[in-house]
Protein backbone atom coordinates (compact mmCIF):
# COMPACT_ATOMS: atom_id res chain seq x y z
CA UNK A 1 0.00 0.00 0.00
CA UNK A 2 2.86 2.42 0.67
CA UNK A 3 4.18 1.86 -2.84
CA UNK A 4 0.76 2.36 -4.44
CA UNK A 5 1.29 6.10 -5.30
CA UNK A 6 4.55 5.30 -7.11
CA UNK A 7 2.88 2.47 -9.02
CA UNK A 8 0.03 4.81 -9.94
CA UNK A 9 2.44 7.47 -11.32
CA UNK A 10 4.34 4.79 -13.25
CA UNK A 11 1.09 3.63 -14.85
CA UNK A 12 0.33 7.22 -15.93
CA UNK A 13 3.81 7.55 -17.46
CA UNK A 14 3.29 4.34 -19.40
CA UNK A 15 -0.06 5.50 -20.78
CA UNK A 16 1.07 9.04 -21.67
CA UNK A 17 3.18 8.24 -24.78
CA UNK A 18 0.67 5.63 -25.94
CA UNK A 19 -2.25 8.07 -26.21
CA UNK A 20 -2.83 10.92 -28.69
CA UNK A 21 -1.92 14.48 -27.71
CA UNK A 22 -5.59 15.45 -27.48
CA UNK A 23 -6.10 12.77 -24.79
CA UNK A 24 -4.25 14.18 -21.75
CA UNK A 25 -3.69 11.21 -19.47
CA UNK A 26 -2.19 13.55 -16.87
CA UNK A 27 -5.76 14.23 -15.70
CA UNK A 28 -5.55 10.90 -13.91
CA UNK A 29 -3.10 12.44 -11.43
CA UNK A 30 -6.03 14.21 -9.77
CA UNK A 31 -6.67 11.00 -7.81
CA UNK A 32 -3.06 10.63 -6.63
CA UNK A 33 -3.53 12.37 -3.22
CA UNK A 34 -6.45 10.06 -2.35
CA UNK A 35 -4.40 7.03 -3.40
CA UNK A 36 -1.60 8.22 -1.10
CA UNK A 37 -4.02 8.76 1.81
CA UNK A 38 -4.57 4.99 2.12
CA UNK A 39 -1.10 4.37 3.55
CA UNK A 40 0.66 7.70 4.19
CA UNK A 41 0.33 10.42 6.79
CA UNK A 42 -1.06 13.93 6.22
CA UNK A 43 2.37 15.54 5.67
CA UNK A 44 3.27 12.98 3.01
CA UNK A 45 -0.12 13.41 1.31
CA UNK A 46 0.36 17.21 1.21
CA UNK A 47 3.79 16.75 -0.36
CA UNK A 48 2.41 14.28 -2.90
CA UNK A 49 -0.33 16.80 -3.77
CA UNK A 50 2.30 19.43 -4.61
CA UNK A 51 4.17 16.84 -6.67
CA UNK A 52 0.99 15.82 -8.54
CA UNK A 53 0.10 19.41 -9.50
CA UNK A 54 3.68 20.12 -10.59
CA UNK A 55 3.91 16.93 -12.59
CA UNK A 56 0.62 17.74 -14.33
CA UNK A 57 2.16 21.05 -15.40
CA UNK A 58 5.23 19.23 -16.69
CA UNK A 59 3.14 16.85 -18.77
CA UNK A 60 0.97 19.71 -20.00
CA UNK A 61 3.71 22.07 -21.21
CA UNK A 62 6.86 20.07 -21.93
CA UNK A 63 7.24 19.25 -25.63
CA UNK A 64 9.95 16.66 -25.09
CA UNK A 65 7.83 14.62 -22.67
CA UNK A 66 4.25 14.91 -23.89
CA UNK A 67 4.52 16.38 -27.37
CA UNK A 68 2.63 19.54 -26.39
CA UNK A 69 3.68 23.17 -26.64
CA UNK A 70 4.36 25.34 -23.62
CA UNK A 71 1.13 27.16 -24.34
CA UNK A 72 -0.85 24.23 -23.01
CA UNK A 73 0.55 24.96 -19.55
CA UNK A 74 -2.03 27.66 -18.76
CA UNK A 75 -4.82 26.37 -20.93
CA UNK A 76 -8.09 26.58 -18.97
CA UNK A 77 -8.65 22.82 -18.84
CA UNK A 78 -5.21 22.30 -17.28
CA UNK A 79 -5.77 25.13 -14.82
CA UNK A 80 -8.96 23.35 -13.77
CA UNK A 81 -6.90 20.20 -13.29
CA UNK A 82 -4.43 22.01 -11.02
CA UNK A 83 -7.27 23.41 -8.92
CA UNK A 84 -9.04 20.03 -8.74
CA UNK A 85 -5.81 18.29 -7.72
CA UNK A 86 -5.28 20.85 -4.94
CA UNK A 87 -8.83 20.41 -3.63
CA UNK A 88 -8.53 16.63 -3.73
CA UNK A 89 -5.16 16.97 -1.98
CA UNK A 90 -6.76 18.95 0.86
CA UNK A 91 -9.43 16.25 1.24
CA UNK A 92 -6.78 13.53 1.06
CA UNK A 93 -4.73 15.24 3.77
CA UNK A 94 -7.79 15.41 6.05
CA UNK A 95 -8.55 11.74 5.29
CA UNK A 96 -4.96 10.72 6.09
CA UNK A 97 -5.08 12.63 9.40
CA UNK A 98 -8.38 10.96 10.32
CA UNK A 99 -7.07 7.50 9.36
CA UNK A 100 -3.89 8.00 11.39
CA UNK A 101 -5.89 9.07 14.44
CA UNK A 102 -8.19 6.05 14.14
CA UNK A 103 -5.21 3.70 13.80
CA UNK A 104 -3.68 5.11 16.97
CA UNK A 105 -6.99 4.71 18.81
CA UNK A 106 -7.33 1.12 17.60
CA UNK A 107 -3.77 0.34 18.66
CA UNK A 108 -4.52 1.71 22.14
CA UNK A 109 -7.74 -0.33 22.39
CA UNK A 110 -5.90 -3.50 21.37
CA UNK A 111 -3.13 -2.83 23.87
CA UNK A 112 -5.64 -2.37 26.70
CA UNK A 113 -7.58 -5.47 25.62
CA UNK A 114 -4.42 -7.59 25.46
CA UNK A 115 -3.41 -6.40 28.93
CA UNK A 116 -6.87 -7.22 30.29
CA UNK A 117 -6.72 -10.62 28.57
CA UNK A 118 -3.40 -11.41 30.26
CA UNK A 119 -4.84 -10.42 33.63
CA UNK A 120 -8.08 -12.35 33.11
CA UNK A 121 -6.57 -15.44 31.48
CA UNK A 122 -3.14 -15.47 33.01
CA UNK A 123 -0.61 -17.89 31.50
CA UNK A 124 -1.12 -21.45 32.70
CA UNK A 125 2.04 -23.31 33.84
CA UNK A 126 3.01 -25.90 31.25
CA UNK A 127 3.91 -28.56 33.82
CA UNK A 128 1.86 -29.20 36.94
CA UNK A 129 3.24 -32.29 38.63
CA UNK A 130 2.61 -35.27 36.35
CA UNK A 131 0.36 -33.24 34.04
CA UNK A 132 1.33 -31.10 31.07
CA UNK A 133 -1.20 -28.34 30.27
CA UNK A 134 -1.49 -26.23 27.11
CA UNK A 135 -4.13 -23.65 26.19
CA UNK A 136 -5.59 -21.96 23.11
CA UNK A 137 -7.67 -18.78 22.92
CA UNK A 138 -9.07 -17.19 19.75
CA UNK A 139 -11.27 -14.12 19.81
CA UNK A 140 -13.82 -13.58 17.06
CA UNK A 141 -13.42 -9.78 17.48
CA UNK A 142 -9.96 -8.87 16.26
CA UNK A 143 -10.32 -5.32 17.63
CA UNK A 144 -11.04 -6.53 21.16
CA UNK A 145 -9.23 -9.87 21.53
CA UNK A 146 -11.14 -10.55 24.70
CA UNK A 147 -14.42 -12.26 25.42
CA UNK A 148 -16.42 -14.47 27.74
CA UNK A 149 -14.59 -17.77 27.22
CA UNK A 150 -12.35 -18.77 30.14
CA UNK A 151 -9.98 -21.47 31.35
CA UNK A 152 -7.74 -22.13 34.35
CA UNK A 153 -5.49 -24.83 35.81
CA UNK A 154 -4.59 -24.91 39.51
CA UNK A 155 -2.30 -27.37 41.32
CA UNK A 156 -3.86 -28.41 44.64
CA UNK A 157 -3.43 -31.02 47.35
CA UNK A 158 -6.05 -33.16 45.57
CA UNK A 159 -4.23 -32.94 42.22
CA UNK A 160 -4.47 -30.64 39.23
CA UNK A 161 -7.87 -28.98 38.96
CA UNK A 162 -8.99 -27.62 35.61
CA UNK A 163 -11.76 -25.31 34.48
CA UNK A 164 -13.11 -24.27 31.12
CA UNK A 165 -16.25 -22.20 30.70
CA UNK A 166 -18.32 -20.04 28.41
CA UNK A 167 -20.28 -17.01 29.62
CA UNK A 168 -23.68 -16.74 27.93
CA UNK A 169 -23.35 -13.12 26.93
CA UNK A 170 -21.13 -10.63 25.17
CA UNK A 171 -19.27 -7.42 25.86
CA UNK A 172 -17.89 -6.03 29.10
CA UNK A 173 -20.53 -7.76 31.21
CA UNK A 174 -19.34 -11.15 29.92
CA UNK A 175 -15.76 -10.21 30.74
CA UNK A 176 -16.78 -9.17 34.26
CA UNK A 177 -18.68 -12.43 34.72
CA UNK A 178 -15.68 -14.44 33.50
CA UNK A 179 -13.40 -12.60 35.92
CA UNK A 180 -15.75 -13.36 38.82
CA UNK A 181 -15.95 -17.01 37.81
CA UNK A 182 -12.17 -17.37 37.61
CA UNK A 183 -11.64 -15.66 40.96
CA UNK A 184 -14.16 -17.94 42.64
CA UNK A 185 -12.60 -21.06 41.10
CA UNK A 186 -9.05 -20.13 42.09
CA UNK A 187 -10.12 -19.87 45.72
CA UNK A 188 -12.46 -22.87 45.78
CA UNK A 189 -9.96 -25.17 44.06
CA UNK A 190 -7.68 -24.95 47.11
CA UNK A 191 -10.33 -24.87 49.83
CA UNK A 192 -12.75 -27.62 48.77
CA UNK A 193 -11.81 -31.27 49.25
CA UNK A 194 -14.00 -32.70 46.47
CA UNK A 195 -14.76 -31.51 42.94
CA UNK A 196 -18.52 -31.22 43.49
CA UNK A 197 -17.76 -28.89 46.40
CA UNK A 198 -15.71 -26.69 44.07
CA UNK A 199 -18.70 -26.38 41.72
CA UNK A 200 -21.07 -25.54 44.60
CA UNK A 201 -18.66 -22.92 45.96
CA UNK A 202 -18.38 -21.27 42.54
CA UNK A 203 -22.17 -21.39 42.17
CA UNK A 204 -22.65 -19.55 45.48
CA UNK A 205 -20.12 -16.88 44.52
CA UNK A 206 -21.75 -16.31 41.14
CA UNK A 207 -25.23 -16.17 42.70
CA UNK A 208 -24.12 -13.50 45.17
CA UNK A 209 -22.70 -11.46 42.32
CA UNK A 210 -25.88 -11.77 40.22
CA UNK A 211 -28.03 -10.63 43.14
CA UNK A 212 -26.25 -7.25 43.21
CA UNK A 213 -26.51 -6.54 39.48
CA UNK A 214 -29.35 -4.36 38.15
CA UNK A 215 -31.82 -5.74 35.61
CA UNK A 216 -33.41 -9.17 35.38
CA UNK A 217 -31.61 -10.05 32.17
CA UNK A 218 -28.27 -9.56 33.92
CA UNK A 219 -29.31 -11.57 36.96
CA UNK A 220 -30.30 -14.53 34.78
CA UNK A 221 -26.95 -14.63 32.96
CA UNK A 222 -25.24 -18.01 33.39
CA UNK A 223 -22.02 -19.87 32.59
CA UNK A 224 -21.60 -23.35 31.14
CA UNK A 225 -18.48 -25.00 32.48
CA UNK A 226 -16.51 -28.21 32.95
CA UNK A 227 -14.56 -28.82 36.16
CA UNK A 228 -11.93 -31.55 36.05
CA UNK A 229 -9.58 -33.04 38.62
CA UNK A 230 -6.51 -35.16 37.80
CA UNK A 231 -5.17 -36.79 41.01
CA UNK A 232 -1.45 -37.30 41.30
CA UNK A 233 -1.67 -40.91 42.49
CA UNK A 234 -4.71 -42.31 40.68
CA UNK A 235 -4.98 -43.10 36.93
CA UNK A 236 -8.34 -41.34 36.67
CA UNK A 237 -9.87 -37.97 35.88
CA UNK A 238 -12.92 -36.66 37.74
CA UNK A 239 -15.31 -34.43 35.81
CA UNK A 240 -18.28 -32.23 36.68
CA UNK A 241 -20.04 -31.08 33.51
CA UNK A 242 -22.30 -28.05 34.02
CA UNK A 243 -24.15 -27.88 30.71
CA UNK A 244 -20.94 -27.62 28.66
CA UNK A 245 -19.75 -29.53 25.56
CA UNK A 246 -18.26 -32.84 26.71
CA UNK A 247 -14.46 -33.12 26.94
CA UNK A 248 -12.60 -35.54 24.69
CA UNK A 249 -10.47 -38.36 26.08
CA UNK A 250 -7.67 -39.13 23.62
CA UNK A 251 -5.93 -42.48 24.17
CA UNK A 252 -3.99 -44.97 22.09
CA UNK A 253 -7.29 -46.72 21.38
CA UNK A 254 -9.04 -43.67 19.95
CA UNK A 255 -11.06 -40.58 20.86
CA UNK A 256 -14.02 -40.71 23.25
CA UNK A 257 -16.54 -38.03 24.14
CA UNK A 258 -16.99 -38.00 27.92
CA UNK A 259 -20.71 -37.33 28.09
CA UNK A 260 -21.98 -36.81 31.66
CA UNK A 261 -24.03 -39.63 33.14
CA UNK A 262 -26.00 -37.07 35.17
CA UNK A 263 -25.64 -33.51 33.79
CA UNK A 264 -25.18 -30.76 36.36
CA UNK A 265 -26.85 -27.33 36.05
CA UNK A 266 -24.91 -24.42 34.53
CA UNK A 267 -23.30 -22.05 36.99
CA UNK A 268 -25.64 -19.30 38.22
CA UNK A 269 -28.72 -21.43 37.52
CA UNK A 270 -28.46 -23.44 40.74
CA UNK A 271 -31.25 -21.39 42.35
CA UNK A 272 -33.63 -22.48 39.57
CA UNK A 273 -32.41 -26.02 38.88
CA UNK A 274 -30.80 -27.03 42.18
CA UNK A 275 -27.13 -27.33 43.05
CA UNK A 276 -26.76 -31.11 42.76
CA UNK A 277 -23.40 -31.53 41.03
CA UNK A 278 -22.54 -35.04 39.87
CA UNK A 279 -18.94 -36.27 39.54
CA UNK A 280 -18.03 -38.71 36.75
CA UNK A 281 -14.83 -40.74 37.05
CA UNK A 282 -13.02 -41.78 33.86
CA UNK A 283 -9.74 -43.66 33.34
CA UNK A 284 -6.80 -41.36 32.61
CA UNK A 285 -3.49 -43.18 32.25
CA UNK A 286 0.00 -41.90 31.41
CA UNK A 287 0.12 -40.87 27.75
CA UNK A 288 -3.58 -39.92 27.61
CA UNK A 289 -4.91 -36.49 26.61
CA UNK A 290 -7.93 -34.65 27.95
CA UNK A 291 -9.19 -31.96 25.56
CA UNK A 292 -11.62 -29.40 27.01
CA UNK A 293 -13.10 -26.76 24.70
CA UNK A 294 -15.89 -24.21 24.32
CA UNK A 295 -18.74 -24.48 21.83
CA UNK A 296 -17.02 -22.00 19.52
CA UNK A 297 -14.96 -24.97 18.30
CA UNK A 298 -17.80 -27.31 17.36
CA UNK A 299 -20.01 -24.47 16.08
CA UNK A 300 -17.42 -23.25 13.59
CA UNK A 301 -18.93 -23.52 10.08
CA UNK A 302 -17.51 -23.88 6.61
CA UNK A 303 -18.82 -22.13 3.49
CA UNK A 304 -21.69 -24.60 3.19
CA UNK A 305 -22.80 -24.08 6.80
CA UNK A 306 -21.60 -27.48 8.04
CA UNK A 307 -20.37 -27.64 11.64
CA UNK A 308 -16.76 -28.46 12.42
CA UNK A 309 -16.34 -32.26 12.93
CA UNK A 310 -14.06 -32.08 15.96
CA UNK A 311 -13.95 -35.78 16.85
CA UNK A 312 -13.14 -36.84 13.29
CA UNK A 313 -10.36 -34.27 12.95
CA UNK A 314 -8.82 -35.01 16.35
CA UNK A 315 -8.46 -38.73 15.58
CA UNK A 316 -5.70 -38.04 13.06
CA UNK A 317 -3.76 -35.88 15.57
CA UNK A 318 -4.07 -38.15 18.61
CA UNK A 319 -0.34 -38.87 18.72
CA UNK A 320 0.70 -35.19 18.80
CA UNK A 321 2.00 -33.53 21.99
CA UNK A 322 -0.42 -31.05 23.63
CA UNK A 323 1.09 -27.87 22.15
CA UNK A 324 1.26 -29.29 18.64
CA UNK A 325 -2.25 -30.68 19.03
CA UNK A 326 -3.69 -27.25 19.84
CA UNK A 327 -1.62 -25.56 17.13
CA UNK A 328 -2.97 -28.04 14.60
CA UNK A 329 -6.50 -27.42 15.86
CA UNK A 330 -5.96 -23.66 15.53
CA UNK A 331 -4.79 -23.89 11.93
CA UNK A 332 -7.51 -26.36 11.00
CA UNK A 333 -10.26 -24.13 12.43
CA UNK A 334 -9.01 -21.16 10.43
CA UNK A 335 -8.79 -23.23 7.25
CA UNK A 336 -12.22 -24.81 7.81
CA UNK A 337 -13.94 -21.45 8.39
CA UNK A 338 -11.95 -19.62 5.71
CA UNK A 339 -10.47 -17.46 8.51
CA UNK A 340 -13.90 -16.10 9.48
CA UNK A 341 -14.58 -17.14 13.07
CA UNK A 342 -17.91 -15.92 14.42
CA UNK A 343 -17.47 -16.88 18.07
CA UNK A 344 -14.72 -16.87 20.67
CA UNK A 345 -12.82 -20.14 20.99
CA UNK A 346 -11.00 -21.55 24.01
CA UNK A 347 -9.41 -24.96 24.43
CA UNK A 348 -7.32 -26.64 27.11
CA UNK A 349 -5.31 -29.83 26.63
CA UNK A 350 -4.11 -31.83 29.63
CA UNK A 351 -1.62 -34.65 29.12
CA UNK A 352 -0.54 -37.12 31.79
CA UNK A 353 3.20 -37.52 31.37
CA UNK A 354 4.53 -41.04 30.81
CA UNK A 355 6.29 -42.56 33.77
CA UNK A 356 5.42 -44.61 36.80
CA UNK A 357 1.74 -45.54 36.69
CA UNK A 358 -0.17 -43.60 39.38
CA UNK A 359 -1.55 -45.81 42.12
Amino acid sequence: MRWLPAIYVAAVLVLEPLTPVQWPVSFLLIALPVVAAFAHGPVAVAAITVFAASFEAVLAGTPCCAGRSVGYLWERHYVAVYISTTLVGVLGTILAAHRTRRERTLATVRSVAETAQRVLLRPVPHHLGQVCVETLYLSAAAEARIGGDLYEAVPTAQGVRLLIGDVRGKGLLAVETAATMLGAFREAAHDETDLAGVARRVERSMSRRAAHLPGSDVSERFVTAVFAEIPDHEPVVRIVNCGHPPPLLITRDGVTELDPTDPSPPINLGVLLGDDYHVDVEPFSPGDHLLMYTDGVTETRDRTGAFYPLVERIRSWAALPPRELLDQLHQDLLAYSDASLHDDIAALAAYRLPGETPG
